[in-house]
């Protein structure tokens, strides 16, 4: 994007283009391009154009409000399968959860980014393969590698949402950024729609009740069960037409917790010691210990995406780097927990995976420490600490692919 915005720079037509082709990603590069450009009367203009800010909210062109609003019908009645056939719950929702959001937000990027035959082929085949592979894996429920391979495949079906979401700039690590800065302002805007459903659903069901409808099974069997599954895309859709709806807020999102979760970290590693609380023989205790740090680490990263594209205090670098070495210390205590068990109790698939997992995030934290230690003492760019975070995100999807396809056949399906 950023080398066809230079190439047509004195083509106002072309930049209009490239601009209602992917507005998100047209904006963040011309951004970056705009110092070395200021003083050029059409990059002055779109300038001012870009950053003016407006009440009105887009709804984007037809075709593509009713392409969203396609998707989600489709994915609601996805939800209803097991209500339309005999297929039971339990079987049915562990295994598919991940499919009744991420393929369709995955067709809208591939539909926006208008991705070549081929790469919409490929994205297609990866998760047809997914969805019959999960689907037909031996019905256990006892089984650990079933669990593991249920946990992980959405992480693998977020890679392939990656991939539809970059189009032709998959080995650009900015656009891998844009991406981290995606799923941000997507949970922030699925939280506000969350909380606008749940307050309008207590309304329905209160208005109708007190006239003596009981609407409440009707409501969630149908209402709901459509609405949630489109909650993440209808929430894509506004993030993408209207980026001013989350670009403050979510920068402000990052730069509040970001110093509380330091806090809380701290006074929680504190509080262990005097809790008699032991992640080396609590299993449930070491489960949430690594919940905990996975949370802190997507925050951190998550932090550092908003931080990459633009300028960011001293103040703020320095409390990124702190919970980045909190984080590691936290991360330490989890690795160190999962071999004392491993080597006691001996290796199971879950244990294993457990082990390969902090492994790689410890590697991802001292990479990201190292770069913002960088960033604080040698003054060096921000954006090195984002290469550093986007560069290793592949190492992510590697180990996953291990964990769904590969797990099962070395455990013999236990």
């Amino acid at each position: 994007m950023k080398e066809q915005i230079l190439n047509h720079l004195n083509s106002p037509g072309q930049l209009e283009k490239l601009y209602r082709t992917n507005k998100t990603s047209f904006r963040q590069e011309f951004s970056s391009l705009y110092p070395q450009l200021s003083g050029n009367v059409l990059a002055d203009f779109w300038h001012e154009r870009l950053n003016y800010e407006s009440d009105a909210i887009s709804w984007g062109s037809r075709k593509e409000f009713l392409f969203v609003v396609l998707l989600a019908f489709v994915a609601g009645l996805l939800v209803k399968i097991p209500s339309f056939f005999p297929v039971d719950e339990e079987y049915f929702f562990p295994r598919n959860i991940s499919f009744l959001v991420l393929p369709f937000l995955t067709a809208y990027f591939a539909w926006r980014s208008n991705l070549s035959g081929k790469k919409i082929a490929f994205v297609c085949a990866v998760i047809l393969v997914c969805l019959l592979y999960i689907n037909f894996l031996p019905n256990n429920n006892q089984s650990d590698t079933l669990i593991l391979a249920c946990i992980h495949l959405p992480l693998l079906l977020w890679v392939v949402l990656g991939v539809s979401f970059s189009g032709n700039e998959l080995r650009d690590y900015k656009k891998r950024l844009s991406f981290l800065r995606f799923n941000g302002d997507l949970a922030v805007m699925s939280a506000m729609l969350v909380i606008a459903g749940g307050i309008m659903t207590a309304i329905t069901i209160g208005l109708f009740s007190l006239i003596g409808f009981s609407i409440e099974k009707f409501y969630f069997e149908y209402v709901v069960a459509f609405g949630l599954p489109a909650v993440p895309i209808v929430a894509t859709y506004l993030t993408q037409s209207n980026p001013q709806l989350v670009n403050k807020v979510s920068p402000v999102i990052a730069k509040l917790f970001s110093p509380l979760v330091l806090a809380m970290l701290v006074v929680y590693l504190g509080a262990i010691i005097f809790s008699g609380k032991d992640p080396y023989n609590d299993r449930e205790f070491l489960l949430l210990f690594n919940l905990l740090l996975i949370g802190v680490m997507a925050l951190i990263f998550f932090s550092v995406a908003e931080s990459s594209t633009k300028s960011t205090s001293s103040s703020a670098i320095w409390i990124l780097l702190l919970l980045s070495v909190v984080t590691v210390v936290v991360n330490g205590i989890a690795l160190s927990a999962i071999t004392f068990r491993i080597s006691e109790w001996g290796i199971t698939p879950n244990r294993l995976a457990v082990l390969g997992g902090n492994f790689l995030i410890l590697v991802h934290l001292l990479l990201v420490t190292v770069m913002l230690f960088k960033a604080t003492i040698r003054k060096a760019a921000v954006t090195e600490v984002g290469r550093a975070i986007a560069v290793y995100l592949p190492v992510y999807f590697v180990w996953t692919v291990i964990v769904v396809f590969l797990f099962p056949l070395i455990f013999g399906f236990r």
